[in-house]
């Protein structure tokens, strides 16, 4: 019993703990007592029991559990810090509680929860629980279910947020266990309860019977809005009250609240957003622009299936917009048409407020289309306008809603107004405030009074709309004009309009706003709530002002009367003051005289004229007197100023009487309706008599009286024309004076500020200096409406004026307007309106604004100067950059359209030239004050990026992107800025300085806000993780700007966000929140309104200052460059922080389950591409630096984000290096699996490397390592090749880490390196370890040096970079250095280079000093008593890699040869052993080397060079055979790693030993003759060919020159080549594979072959040349097009430039570039012209015009215009918009060599001629009419085309063109085949040879003169070489007969001849029995050729004898069959 005491004393904390149970049970039962007894919350005890509690509620005892969940209950529901304990007591009831079997102990689980929740820790219980899903038992499932069901009944859905829960409950569904099952049904109709319908979609997947049972459920349900019974202790006092309120009979106000509450659930909020850019299919955009619909179709219903999605995730959509937007607006099937409308309306729907940013784009084209009729269409375009319109604000399509209403087309106009009241319906008093509704209100009355029924009934449809909404009072002052009949129509249409948001909207409007909140409520629908508070809040503050207006109020409110001047024009209607707009007619001089008889004084008339000035005096006296005594109505207005500008009307001479009649004409004006007709009648006197010094003043009050009856604008407008039509200087100053008073008295409402400036402008321009000082004082009044913003208009004025300009604006800084005095109307009715109104300040600014004269630009934003904005040459964009600004300074002023300018400027802004950044910033605040309010539209596309290039590190460049973004901000106000997620997304980067300038921005704008952003709310959380930034700075911006985020947030707001922070950072910013909330500002009221109302006055003075403040804030924060790696995880760090606190960790695990199953390198379509075009256009940073700085890692997590999943990018990012590891297992183990995304981020990829290798954990680098071995041994498994930006950004780094101390990563760097070389050549590999060796850690230089040893041992010399000599110099240099390991790795590597190279060696390396050179040679003696490891490799290779350095040489001068050397030394391995070697591929690559070597014998032929080569040639011949062998089993079975085999037999068909290369030629025969196993070849055409130009290079230069050979074997090889080479250009798949670097070696090849005059000399020379013939055509004709045409092009200027080469050889390209030019027209549309224009431009910069007429032979500069010429016939202009890859276009001559085509081509198709080829004809001589032309022509055709008469016709055919030099017979020859072309052309050239007695050329030469027939084509088009010559169809039997004739001709037997394939099918498919041997059918397959190639030959004979016999040796053509089948029998023999 000992042990029972012994716990007995423990005190109660310890028994808690204690082994036993009994303890256990009596410390809980104990601690139960306690906390009952513990009054105080707080008390200290309870922080005893904070570790414990897990305990009570985990104990493995199930009776002792149950007391320890009492009293965790007791103790979460007292216990004050009982909130920390939540995570882990929860998961412990989670885990240990729900399994229990007692249903006791579950429900006290349940409680505990709970009690939790109601402690304020919902979302931590919540996580848990969702994590107890994932449990595999089901109890714990099913109580985890139950408790959430409690929660979300008790609690309701504001505090159990149901997204999670909705997430889950399909899993839940499909669960295996019924009770699972049963208990989500529960839950899913107790979420139906707070949701409803919301629930549907989520659960639309589920069985169809669990979804029949729940619908049974869900109509049960009551539907009344369901209350929480249960609240969180915050809001329990809250409840209280309420209970009290309702027992006390009150208001059911919270009710009210309640049921608000409830339809807050979106089920758009409870989806999962869906990515769908990515699966858009990849050719799309390519199909949207088909010309077949029915491709366009398809790529549409791809489009349509996507955003079928109801939730889609954001992106950038623009292009997918853009290409859509082009079918609605452009495409001509209405079918397409609408389904385009439909996808746009998908997009809009799924993306809701992220497509805002594209609306604008869409809208305009939307509109437009509605002049179709058919119904489908329309509604289509209606659902889509409608859906994109609840995307965006009315506000933001005004503009162009506004612009289609004025469409002629009815059904526009129709749709239009439709579309309007529709949008009206979704607004609310508020969010369509008098700015907007004026100007539809415009364009709708003109509607109403349309000729059309529809268009009229959609407009009242509209009007009414828009009176139900505001309310009749808002509404009115626009339809005064309206007449009574109208007028009901629009309000019978108002009372039939439903509202979306109820009768709510319109109620509030009509009580005046009074109070705001029931439009808010109301608000809370589609429309967005956002602009409802934004607009409601603030109307109280007007309000208030109201009554000051009445008396004349102060400035300030005048301000905003003045502008609102066209309001009061209509308030002044309603007061039935018509003076406003009286229209009268002109009435004749009789009916005024009449009228004006009726009310003047008989004697009054009679006097008008009298001559003596007293009568007339005394008659305007009575005049005066009759007028003041009429009455308004009576007063004939235009008859008496009629009668006053009688004789002598204003030309009278005496100024009394002058004086008087002013004066009357005033009277009349003030006292009548006077009108504009009777104010024409008069001004012109008035304006002549203004600067009488008598009656000057008469004539000022006269106009200011006509000023008012007619209106000022008006009038100004009509004196103003006057004044400066006259002369008289007098008159011109004193109008302006006049204009100067009457602004100031009349406000400056409704001027017409563009007229006045170009008068101002005259006036300034007046020589009378009068003149000029009135001009610059009405200047100065204007100024004080303007705003400084009017000075624009003068910059271009002489500096002195300028000057006197300004100082006038300067007198008038500071002042603000005067109050307007007239013109406002004596009615007081204004007073009141203006109040209602709440005219907001802004208003008053934008009519003034909308005053100033706006030029559209859009159309000088070309796409050439958006494309040379974004050139990849910094000049050129700076270029185009200057002409922006300049095009923008010149408009002054500009409409919003600028087209697509807000992209090049967007691309601008991240530009890696800094310059140019400020420049953009600069052109961007021009912008800001040129477009002036209507910048809004491009807040998001361009304002968001000005602030991103906050983050900038330079500070000027800071400065000026703040100053630009303040300059935008004074246009726009905050709230477009506030909106959205955008900004909220900038401060979330984690970059110190663009987060402390934001913050900066927002402390200092946020005060001026009055009504609080909706979306400011987004920003919270970044704010907090601000507050714990690493950067003090960040830290002291975020806490200054913390008091402003309060004030429009307020507290509790702020603090509730604090919820999701970890416990740590949470106290520390709760504590900063306490601290803020003592000094938070007080929310502007009326000072907000000061603050706004200025802008258009003085305040722009006040806001320029602004950018001051920037220095403050960047001099702090030029952080000093070792803290750039701390600098890189601020951000994350906070991050995590910032990231939701404890809650995280389970949300991502929830994700993980989906997320982590689709592929983790996503393919982005030329993603790779794009982004190197980007870092080569300067678009980005280039990947370049010492240590990497936070904006390289931004970027490359930008560039990541499109191709990484989302969950491996937060792990590869992440501030822990435990998450790299991670990221790196991932990688790992998806390398295999997702090799293709591997590949297309592969740049990424190593970039992310590099930034490992800058880590200092171990672990993470050595995970890195291992990684890229894999990698790279997949990499030369798929033969990948590293691209140059890839090497670059990647192999420097690397290199960094040879340098370790560790010894394991130096390792497996050189191990990583030697795999490099199979993946990226070792000859470029070589500058980069040079670069190496220059490094100051030691060990780094002596490891660079080894593996530079290595690769010369393995690759030969011509690895070295630049050169052999320059490369060992470098190296040697390290034999003096300090460290020994150095001076042994540089005198090991030049020994390795002796041992390959011999003595030249120290020729090399130059002079080196004594002690250096003598440890060299005594090093080298020392390496040569060791045994050699590799005696016959050596033997073999010293001789022929000395001739490697002058091949490398070559290489480098040919250009894409060294294409092809990579290509070759990818496949190598490090290993310089042959013993190494196990894999297959090991041991061809070693044979590759040897190849290589050989070439190098091409080069130079050093007579003891040869020798050696002699002695060597039958070494090799030994080694293959036993290779051959021991890997034929691998051939027979050709899927045994297909892949190797392949690249093996292609490594022997370069062999040195004839039957080997032979042998492995007829094995790939043997593939590409079988159409199934032919694809196998697939991938390794280059490889092939390049091992067959070795070949034939190898013959060439030592199988040729070698006596000992028999010259059959080597005919026997070529046969083999050859066959081998026409079966692969016959499948025209593989073909097309060839590069063009390969095509243009080959090609090289095959001409030197043809031109070698040691192979004619042969027996069966002839044939080879034939059949090399018959291949060029092949790879002409079937090759990739663009490579081709690339490859001869390069050929020929190779071949023009070198020396050596014989002009034969030039030619025979230049032959091969005109047969390409003739099959351009059918192949135009495959070629990539761009890459072609590139080439010639090359060509032409290398041979400009008149080098090339320097050559020798004319053919190459007639090629080049042929060639041009022909590209521009087929392209027409759209060829000048193929030099996009030109960089410098002026280099060459080639633009506007393309511009004089295209000039000529024009005047030529102008003037109806015929088109002429370049090729020098213009016209035939006149005197032959076209027509006798054409008929000669024809007959000369016909006789060619007849057997009997070609000669003769050919002669005529040679005379009629010599005699017309330009004549064309193109046209002939275009109908007729190629053959026939090629035919007629050398027919010609050989009688010109004849004539000019040329003769032929001796074959001597090394030409066979078939070369002359270079274009040859396939042998079957011989026999039809002759047909169809010129229009005359010949039928097949013609052919047939020819066919027979040629037969016998050759000796052929008919009847055999009848059973064989055509021709064309034997090439491809030989008919042989399958059992024949691989060499016997490739023997067959030669005959067939040999055949072929006779009858080829006899047709020539045929066909052209004169030709033929300059061709054929004299041996008859039988003899020569027999002879060639001996032969061929012969070699079969000794095959056998």
């Amino acid at each position: 019993m000992g042990d029972d005491s012994e716990w007995l004393k423990l005190p109660v904390d310890q028994k808690c703990e204690h082994k036993l149970w009994k303890a256990r049970l009596s410390g809980y039962e104990e601690a139960l007592k306690i906390f009952q007894k513990i009054k105080d919350e707080k008390s200290p005890e309870w922080s005893k029991y904070l570790g414990l509690i897990k305990k009570f509620v985990t104990d493995s005892n199930a009776v002792v559990q149950l007391k320890g969940l009492e009293a965790a209950l007791v103790y979460v529901e007292n216990a004050h810090v009982a909130g920390k304990t939540t995570g882990e007591v929860v998961s412990g009831v989670v885990s240990k509680v729900f399994n229990q079997p007692k249903a006791k102990a579950k429900e006290l689980g349940i409680e505990i929860c709970l009690m939790y929740i109601e402690i304020e820790k919902g979302e931590a219980v919540q996580e848990e629980l969702l994590k107890g899903l994932d449990n595999k038992n089901p109890k714990i499932i099913v109580a985890c279910v139950e408790t959430l069901r409690k929660a979300l009944s008790e609690f309701g859905s504001k505090i159990i947020l149901l997204k999670p829960i909705i997430k889950v409950l399909p899993k839940l569904f499909e669960s295996r266990d019924k009770a699972v099952r049963d208990e989500a049904k529960l839950i899913a109709i107790e979420i139906y309860r707070w949701i409803r319908d919301a629930l549907r979609h989520p659960l639309q997947n589920i069985n169809s019977v669990q979804l029949k049972e729940l619908e049974e459920e869900w109509v049960k349900l009551p539907t009344g809005a369901p209350k929480p019974s249960r609240f969180l202790r915050s809001q329990q006092e809250l409840e209280a009250k309420l209970e009290q309120q309702q027992s006390a009979g009150g208001d059911a106000e919270g009710g009210g609240d309640d049921g608000d509450e409830v339809p807050q659930i979106d089920a758009y909020e409870l989806l999962e957003a869906v990515e769908i850019l990515s699966k858009l299919p990849k050719d799309f955009y390519d199909k949207i622009e088909a010309k077949k619909w029915q491709e366009r179709k398809e790529a549409l219903e791809a489009v349509e299936m996507l955003v079928k999605n109801p939730k889609l995730e954001a992106g950038d959509y623009a292009d997918l917009v853009k290409a859509l937007k082009k079918v609605v607006g452009k495409d001509t099937n209405v079918m397409l048409v609408a389904l385009a409308a439909k996808c746009l309306t998908g997009l809009a729907v799924g993306l809701r407020k992220k497509f805002g940013q594209y609306a604008g784009h869409v809208v305009p084209t939307i509109l437009e289309k509605f002049k179709e009729k058919k119904p489908q269409v329309v509604q289509a375009l209606q659902e889509a306008i409608d859906a994109i319109f609840l995307t965006t604000t009315l506000q933001n399509i005004s503009e162009d809603v506004l612009a289609v209403m004025d469409n002629k087309n009815p059904t526009i106009k129709q749709q239009t107004s439709l579309f309007i009241a529709r949008s009206f319906r979704h607004c609310t008093a508020s969010t369509l405030p008098k700015s907007l509704l004026k100007p539809f209100c415009a364009a709708l009355l003109k509607h109403i009074n349309d000729s059309a029924p529809e268009v009229r009934d959609a407009a009242f449809e509209a009007l009414g709309t828009a009176l139900k909404v505001v309310g009749e009072k808002a509404v009115n002052p626009f339809l005064a004009d309206v007449d009574k009949l109208k007028l009901d129509k629009i309000k019978e249409c108002s009372e039939k309009v439903e509202l979306v948001h109820g009768k709510k909207a319109g109620l509030a409007a009509e009580k005046k706003e009074s109070k705001p909140v029931p439009g808010r409520a109301a608000a809370l629908g589609a429309a967005g709530d956002k602009d409802t508070k934004d607009v409601s809040a603030p109307k109280p503050g007007p309000l208030k002002k109201a009554p000051t207006t009445k008396s004349g109020g102060p400035p300030k409110k005048g301000k905003t009367t003045a502008p609102g001047g066209s309001a009061s024009a209509g308030t002044k209607n309603k007061k039935g003051l018509e003076t406003k707009e009286i229209v009268e007619p002109e009435l004749s001089i009789e009916v005024c005289e009449e009228k004006a008889s009726a009310v003047l004084p008989p004697t009054c008339i009679q006097l008008l004229d009298s001559s003596n000035w007293k009568e007339r005096l005394a008659c305007m006296e009575e005049f005066q007197k009759a007028v003041e005594l009429m009455e308004r109505t009576e007063m004939p207005c235009q008859a008496l100023v009629r009668m006053l500008a009688k004789k002598p009307g204003w030309k009278e001479t005496n100024f009394q009487v002058m004086q008087m009649k002013l004066h009357i004409v005033a009277l009349i004006a003030q006292k009548g309706n006077f009108s504009k007709t009777s104010a024409q009648i008069v001004l012109d006197g008035l304006v002549d008599k203004i600067g009488d010094v008598k009656c000057g003043n008469n004539a000022k009050e006269a106009m200011t009286a006509i000023a008012e009856a007619c209106m000022l604008p008006w009038t100004a407008e009509q004196v103003m024309s006057m004044a400066f039509s006259q002369k008289n200087p007098k008159n011109q100053s004193e109008t302006l004076n006049w204009l100067s008073n009457a602004i100031k008295e009349f406000g400056f409402s409704g001027l017409n500020v563009k007229a006045f400036i170009s008068n101002v402008k005259t006036a300034l321009a007046a020589t009378n200096p009068a003149v000029r000082t009135s001009a610059i004082t009405l200047l100065g009044v204007m100024y004080l409406y303007v705003g400084p913003s009017l000075r624009m208009f003068f910059e271009d004025e002489k500096p002195a004026l300028l000057s006197q300009i300004d100082a006038e604006f300067e007198k008038m800084q500071g002042q603000s307007p005067p109050a307007p005095t007239r013109g406002i109307s004596k009615h007081s009715t204004i007073g009141t309106d203006e109040g209602e109104e709440g005219d907001e300040p802004d208003d008053g600014n934008n009519d003034v604004v909308d005053l100033l004269p706006r030029i559209e630009i859009s159309d000088k934003i070309t796409s050439e100067l958006v494309s040379k904005i974004g050139d990849k040459n910094w000049k050129i964009r700076k270029e185009g950059l200057d002409e922006v600004a300049g095009i923008i300074n010149e408009a002054k002023f500009i409409q919003p359209n600028i087209g697509e300018l807000p992209t090049a400027l967007k691309g601008r802004l991240n530009d890696s030239n800094k310059i140019l950044v400020q420049q953009t910033l600069n052109i961007l605040q021009q912008l800001a004050v040129a477009m002036g309010p209507n910048i809004k539209q491009h807040v998001k596309n361009l304002g968001i990026p000005i602030i991103t290039v906050l983050g900038d590190s330079k500070n000027n460049v800071r400065a000026a992107a703040l100053a630009t973004v303040n300059a935008w901000a004074e246009q726009t106000g905050m709230k477009e800025w506030l909106e959205g997620e955008d900004l909220s997304e900038e401060l979330k980067k984690e970059n110190p300085f663009l987060r402390q300038e934001l913050l900066g921005w927002l402390a200092e704008k946020l005060p001026t806000l009055r009504s609080t952003p909706t979306d400011l709310i987004l920003c919270v959380p970044h704010l907090y993780s601000c507050l714990e930034d690493r950067n003090g700075d960040v830290r002291k911006k975020a806490q200054d700007a913390l008091p402003f985020f309060m004030m429009h947030l307020g507290y509790e707001k702020m603090a509730k966000a604090t919820g999701k922070l970890k416990p740590t950072s949470k106290d520390q910013v709760l504590a900063m929140l306490e601290k803020a909330k003592a000094n938070m500002p007080s929310k502007p009221a009326a000072p907000a309104k000061a603050m706004s109302k200025p802008m258009g006055g003085s305040v722009p003075a006040k806001y320029q200052p602004t950018p001051v403040p920037v220095e403050d804030s960047v001099s702090s924060n030029i952080e000093a460059k070792p803290d750039l790696k701390k600098t890189k995880a601020p951000g994350v760090s906070s991050k995590a922080k910032s990231a939701q606190g404890k809650k995280v960790p389970s949300k991502t695990t929830l994700k993980e389950d989906e997320d982590k199953s689709g592929p983790v390198f996503i393919v982005v379509p030329n993603g790779k591409e794009q982004r190197m075009k980007d870092e080569k256009g300067l678009k980005v940073l280039k990947w370049n630096f010492t240590t990497p700085r936070d904006e390289y890692i931004e970027q490359l997590k930008t560039q990541m984000s499109s191709c990484v999943a989302k969950w491996l990018q937060d792990e590869m990012f992440h501030s822990d290096f435990q998450h790299h590891n991670k990221a790196l297992a991932v990688m790992v183990d998806h390398l295999e699996s997702e090799k293709e995304g591997v590949i297309g981020c592969l740049d990424l990829i190593l970039k992310w490397l590099t930034l490992r290798f800058f880590d200092t954990n171990t672990s993470v680098l050595m995970k890195a390592l291992e990684y890229l071995k894999l990698l790279f041994t997949l990499l030369s498994e798929e033969e990948y090749h590293l691209t140059e930006n890839e090497a670059s950004s990647f192999i420097p780094y690397l290199i960094l880490k040879v340098g370790e101390p560790k010894d394991v990563i130096r390792k497996d760097v050189r191990a990583i390196l030697n795999r490099m070389c199979l993946v990226h050549p070792a000859s470029k590999m070589f500058p980069f370890i040079m670069e190496g060796t220059k490094s100051k850690n030691s060990k780094q230089r002596a490891e660079c040096l080894e593996e530079l040893g290595c690769l010369v041992e393995s690759y030969g010399m011509n690895v070295c970079q630049p050169t052999p000599g320059k490369a060992l110099k470098e190296i040697a240099i390290h034999i003096g250095d300090r460290d020994n390991a150095v001076r042994n790795a540089a005198l090991n590597t030049i020994v390795t280079v002796y041992n390959v190279h011999g003595d030249q060696v120290f020729k090399l390396i130059g002079n080196l000093s004594e002690k250096d050179m003598s440890m060299l040679e005594e090093r080298i003696r020392r390496s040569a008593k060791r045994p050699s490891t590799a005696p016959v490799k050596q033997a073999e290779e010293k001789p022929q890699r000395t001739q490697n350095i002058n091949s490398n040489a070559n290489m480098l001068r040919k250009g894409p040869a060294e294409d092809m050397s990579s290509k070759l030394n990818q496949a190598r391995s490090m290993s310089g052993h042959p013993e190494a070697a196990q894999m297959v591929r090991r041991e061809f690559q070693l044979d590759l080397d040897e190849i290589e070597n050989d070439n190098g014998t091409v080069r130079c032929e050093m007579p003891e060079l040869v020798q050696h080569k002699l002695d060597d040639i039958f070494e090799p011949v030994l080694i293959p055979e036993p290779k051959i062998r021991a890997v034929s089993p691998h051939f027979d079975d050709m899927h045994s790693n297909t892949a190797s085999t392949i690249n093996f037999i292609i490594s022997q068909v370069a062999s040195g030993d004839i039957n080997t290369s032979i042998q492995a030629l007829t094995q790939i025969d043997e593939v590409l003759r079988q159409e199934d196993k032919a694809e196998a070849m697939s991938g390794h055409i280059d490889q092939f060919l390049i091992a067959t130009f070795m070949q034939l290079r190898l013959i060439y230069s030592t199988h040729m020159a070698d006596e000992k050979l028999d010259k059959d074997e080597i005919i026997k090889l070529y046969s083999c080549i050859i066959g081998n080479m026409i079966s692969l250009f016959q499948i025209e798949s593989l073909a097309r594979e060839a590069s063009t670097g390969v095509l243009k070696d080959l090609m090289h090849g095959l001409i030197t072959l043809m031109l070698d005059s040691r192979i004619e000399d042969l027996e069966e020379g002839q044939q080879v040349i034939r059949s090399v013939n018959l291949l060029v055509v092949k790879v002409l004709e079937k090759s990739d097009q663009t490579n081709i045409l690339s490859a001869l092009l390069v050929l020929l200027q190779d071949s023009l430039l070198a020396t050596a080469s014989s002009p034969k050889f030039s030619e025979l390209v230049m032959k091969c570039l005109w047969r390409m030019v003739r099959l351009l027209p059918d192949t135009i549309n495959s070629i990539n012209l761009d890459r072609i224009l590139l080439d010639i431009h090359i060509f032409m910069k290398v041979f400009p015009k008149e080098k090339l007429k320097q050559c020798k032979s004319e053919f190459p500069i007639r090629t080049l215009k042929t060639l041009l010429h022909t590209l521009c016939k087929l392209k027409g202009p759209k060829i000048l918009d193929h030099l996009t890859m030109i960089d410098n276009k002026n280099e060459s001559e080639l633009e506007a060599h393309l511009c004089r085509m295209m000039k000529h081509s024009m005047e030529q198709t102008g003037s109806k001629c015929e088109k002429e080829t370049e090729k020098g004809a213009s016209r035939i001589d006149e005197k032959s009419s076209k027509a006798k032309v054409n008929d000669f022509l024809a007959e000369i055709f016909k006789k060619i085309g007849s057997k009997e008469n070609t000669k003769e016709g050919l002669a005529e055919l040679y005379e009629y063109k010599k005699k017309y030099s330009d004549a064309d017979i193109e046209p002939f020859l275009k109908n007729s085949s190629q053959f026939f072309q090629s035919y007629v052309e050398r027919g010609l050239r050989v009688i010109e040879m004849e004539r000019e007695g040329k003769g032929r050329i001796p074959t001597s030469t090394g030409i066979s003169p078939q070369m002359e027939v270079t274009c040859v084509p396939t042998p079957t088009s011989t026999v039809s070489s002759l047909g169809n010559t010129n229009g005359e169809e010949v039928g097949p039997s013609v052919y047939l007969e020819r066919l027979k004739i040629l037969r016998q001709r050759c000796g052929l037997d008919n009847t055999k001849q009848e059973d064989r394939p055509p021709l064309t099918s034997l090439l491809s498919k030989p008919a042989i029995p399958p059992v024949a041997s691989s060499t016997d059918m490739l023997h067959s397959k030669l005959s067939q050729l040999r055949e072929s190639r006779e009858q080829h030959q006899h047709s020539d004979l045929d066909s052209n004898q004169t030709h033929s016999a300059g061709t054929m040796t004299s041996s008859s053509s039988t003899a020569n069959i027999d002879d060639l089948k001996k032969r061929l029998e012969r070699i079969k023999s000794s095959r056998k």
